[in-house]
Parts: C-alpha cells; structure tokens; sequence
C-alpha cells in the first residue's frame, strides 16, 4: 500500500473493490480449466476473516472465498498470541440479516449431515465453503506448517522447533483429522464415490526423517470412557521405494461410525536407531461428519467476533446508555420535579416504623446526580465532544507529514493526496482506540460518579429518616455512628476506584498520541 496508518490503528485489512475484482478474476479462470478432476485452490492473506474490513462498496474478501469454494485460506497477523486453536469454517449465508455477520460460536459454521447412497443423484453442486486456518509465525513462535494436498484433500500438520531441529516430520493427509480439516461436501465424497474414488481405499502419510526411516505404522484407536483403545495396527509401505509417501490399504467400511469422533488414527515411525517418533493423535470420519470442537473465550474474541461490523453496534449502544444515564433522570427532574419528590421520599420516610432504614430507589439516585448540575453538564458536554468533535491530533502516517485529526469514524484526510474522496481513513482500526476509552475510561467513570451521587442521596436520605424517627422513637446515637461509618468506607472505596480509571485514561491517550 501506498500510505500505512502507524499503530494502534493499523489491525485491520483494508481491501479494495479493485483487489477483490482481480481476485475473483484469478480464481474464476481455474473454474473455466477443463481437467479430470477439480482444482484444488488455496489462498493465501495476511489478515483473518474477522480483522478484515469491507471495501467501500460493501463487500467482502469472504465474499470471493465462497464463490469459489476455497478449501482454504491461510492467514497470520494474530499467529499465536491469543492461541493455538484459530481456525474457522466459512459457508454461505442465506439470510441476510443474521446473527452470524457479527460473530460466530462454533469454529466450524455449519455442522455436515451424513449421506445414504439412495440420494446420490440428488447432488447437483459442490457446497460453496473454505476453511481459514490461521498460521504460527516463525519469528516469535518458532512455528512451522506443512500443507499437504492429496487427491483433493487438503490436510496439515503444525510443527513447533522452540526447542531445536526435529529428527522426523510425519503429516497424516488420509483419513482427515474430523475437528478442522472435514468440508460439508465429504459425505457425499466419501458414500457416493466410494466404488470408483480408490484413495478412500489406504491410510496415507508424509514422513520426512534425517535418518534412514525402518519402518512406518498406522495406528488406529477407538476412544471409550474417555480412553483410548488399539483396535488396528498395520505397517506402512514406501509405494515409490523412495521418496516420503507411505500408505497401506485398510478396511474403511469397519470404521463407518455414527460419532465423528470414535476413532483416532496415529502415525509411528522408528528410524536407524530405533528411536520411536509419534504423530499428533486426530479423530477421522469416513462417514464424513464433523467433530464438534470449541473456541476458549479468547479465541473466540479474535476468530468469531467480526469487529469491523460490530465496532458502530457496541458504540452507540454505549453512548446510547451513557446519554441516558446523564438526560433521563435530569428530563424527570425537569417536568416532574415536585410530584416525583414527594412520591419518592414520602413513602420512604413513613415507611417501616421500627425497621432499620429503608434505601431510596434508583431514579432518586439519578435525580441527585443531575441536581449537581456542575457535575452533570460537564458529563453531558464530554458526550458531545465525543460525537461531533476529534478526539485528539497526532502523527498518523509518519512524522513528515502533518498532523490529523482523530473522529470516532477515523483520521482526517484533508492532508493527503487522492485521498478527497474519504474524509476519513483507518476505519474500523479507530476502534482499539475509541472502544476501550468508552468501555474502560468513560463508561466506569460515569457509573462511579452516578454512585457518587446515590451515595450522597442515601446520605441525605438516611439523615432525613433519622430526623424522623428521632421525634417519634427514641432515636439511638451509637446506630447512627455506625450508618455514617459506613458512608464514609463507601466514599473511599469509590474514590479509589478512580485511580485505575485515570490510569487507563492515561495509558489510551498516550498510545493514542504516539500513533
């Protein structure tokens, strides 16, 4: 690209109409190929699904992935920083105003059904679908993957050299693992062409090894009670006498299974020395179904949430309840002021003759806030401000440049060149610095205010009781200590809950500013 925004403001992909319309065209010429069997297509990216923004007409990289029925897009950017697990299946989506366009719970979209051999016929097209499969990165993780494509299925295997060189690779690329590897379109693959696909036929493995390999084995288990049992164990063969494909035939029809999950296959390899190497342990289906597999919360905050059309939802909902935390109570203290008092304070003066005190309620807590009217419209001017007004100034692009103005909806462009078409730029990236100043700054520090003022009008209120009282019931001096000592610790407690608020406030305007 042409100009880059500095960090924070620089997480998200920004696809172009003319990058995806040269995209679609690379990819639709692989459709027109007239081969004896599909073409199998990957794609590579820097940014995933959910970190990329849509172009200015609306659409998005996700749009051209399924139009052509990837089996998979490789990504970075988030690598393992937030897990080992971000991985996401992608299919099409018939309803448009669904849930799943701001986020996605399960890692894989749509759960595959199985296939009798009585609807064979009934299949007309492929499933519009692709796996993302996010990648570990050299540099921090040490982190290698190994893609293997084998008659058309595409299978992995991640290898972390943190601690040093491996002596041997194995990558299992048939049966496929059934957690992340399992496409919509297997269980018509494997029921419907079964008598004329022979792959389905033989377990297959990529070993590569430093050493003379001596021999290889599939392994199969079957997992009960939550253990592992060996219920097949053959040696694999060479099929080129050289080179690193083994494969041995097996009985697939034995492992046809209901549950995706039933039975695991692992590859042992022993080399010269006798040294035993394993493959990860992975579930397979040659039913083709899918096993059901869950993000961590964190995982699910970087691969399911797609912040680029949640940024505006969270926003405004939260300047939303910040206006009306600040205008409702001041409207009902406005046109009400008299008859709302007395109904709020009357019944809780009279009220439980020989109970404890009884607290006022919320909308009296709210009418005293907006009665410190100091308070209250600086609340309401900061609002404002936000909404209509930049944020702050700083060096968004480098330092030769001059500075921009920074809006809720981005940078000012009004500096750069061709740029007179966009007011603003590095939407949504604006939002690691817009949300967490509303959520972790401006939103507590208006409900610790609010508390503040319900506080003070539990105080006022506890006093205006106990002047009651004391006319009618032998008020108690040494009770009445203790009500205000506990006022006193909840005023300091909320007090120094202001600290970490100022803190944060500090911490996000200086990043702010150093972008």
């Amino acid at each position: 690209m042409d100009i880059g925004l500095r960090s924070p403001t620089n997480i998200f992909g920004q696809s172009t109409d003319q990058l995806l319309f040269d995209l679609d065209a690379a990819l639709s010429q692989w459709d027109n190929q007239s081969t004896s069997s599909p073409v199998t297509k990957i794609a590579f990216g820097h940014f995933p699904i959910s970190f990329s923004a849509l172009t200015t007409s609306g659409r998005s990289i996700r749009d051209v992935f399924l139009k052509h029925s990837l089996s998979a897009y490789l990504c970075g950017h988030l690598h393992t920083n937030f897990g080992r697990n971000l991985k996401r299946h992608h299919t099409s989506e018939k309803h448009r105003f669904s849930s799943k366009q701001y986020f996605q719970f399960d890692i894989r979209e749509g759960m595959s059904t199985a296939v009798s051999s009585d609807n064979c016929s009934a299949r007309t097209e492929s499933a519009t679908e692709f796996w993302e499969w996010e990648m570990g990165d050299w540099r921090s993780a040490r982190s290698m993957r190994i893609l293997a494509i084998d008659s058309g299925h595409v299978s992995y295997a991640d290898m972390d050299f943190i601690f040093g060189s491996r002596d041997v690779i194995i990558v299992p690329t048939f049966p496929l693992d059934s957690r992340f590897m399992q496409r919509s379109s297997d269980p018509f693959d494997f029921i419907c062409q079964a008598t004329s696909a022979a792959h389905i036929g033989t377990v297959r493995a990529l070993v590569f090894s430093r050493y003379k390999i001596e021999y290889v084995t599939a392994k199969v288990y079957e997992l009960h009670s939550e253990s592992f049992h060996l219920v097949l164990e053959q040696e694999m063969e060479n099929t080129s006498g050289k080179g690193a494909m083994y494969t041995v035939a097996w009985n697939w029809r034995d492992f046809s299974d209901e549950s995706p999950d039933r039975y695991w296959l692992q590859i042992e390899a022993v080399d010269m020395s006798g040294e035993v190497y394993l493959s990860e342990r992975r579930p397979f289906s040659v039913n083709g179904l899918t096993a059901k597999f869950s993000w961590t919360w964190k995982e699910f905050t970087v691969m399911g949430c797609q912040w680029n059309q949640l940024y505006f939802p969270i926003m405004w909902t939260t300047l939303a309840f910040l206006f009306s935390l600040v205008l409702v109570p001041r409207t009902s203290l406005t046109f009400y002021e008299n008859q709302f008092m007395l109904k709020l304070l009357k019944p809780k003066m009279t009220r439980r003759s020989s109970g404890g005190f009884s607290p006022v309620n919320f909308e009296f807590f709210g009418v005293e806030l907006s009665k410190m009217y100091i308070i209250w419209s600086g609340m309401l001017l900061y609002l404002l401000y936000l909404v209509f007004f930049p944020w702050f100034t700083g060096y968004a692009v480098m330092e030769n440049h001059n500075k921009m103005y920074l809006h809720y909806k981005g940078w000012s462009t009004k500096y750069l060149a061709n740029t007179s078409s966009m007011p603003y730029i590095g939407l949504p990236d604006v939002m690691v610095i817009v949300l967490p100043h509303l959520l972790f700054v401006v939103l507590p520090a208006f409900l610790i205010i609010a508390a503040i003022a319900a506080e003070r009008a539990l105080y006022l209120g506890h006093n205006i009781y106990q002047r009651a009282k004391k006319d009618g019931d032998h008020y108690k001096e040494t009770c009445y200590a203790e009500y205000l000592c506990i006022f006193y610790w909840i005023r300091k407690i909320l007090i120094l809950l202001c600290l970490p608020i100022v803190w944060k406030h500090w911490k996000s305007y200086y990043e702010g500013i150093r972008g």
